[in-house]
């Protein structure tokens, strides 16, 4: 299944254009980019946490040693 569709289904550009304009009006103009930034700091810093657990799963996995 395409990931566009999963999220976005059948939306056409007037459905597209209405959101648009509703969060428009709920927010101000103004308020979008504070929104947005936010939203990019808070994913920025899961990736950065899950990349650290990552991480730190991969070390414990290599400094294991190995029975003989």
């Amino acid at each position: 299944m395409n990931i566009e569709y999963a999220i976005f289904g059948s939306l056409g550009g007037f459905e597209i254009f209405v959101i648009i304009f509703a969060l428009l009006l709920l927010f101000g103009a103004k308020k979008i980019p504070e929104l947005a930034r936010g939203m990019g700091r808070g994913i920025r810093e899961f990736k950065d946490a899950t990349k650290e657990i990552k991480d730190e799963i991969e070390e414990g996995i290599n400094d294991k040693p190995e029975k003989k």
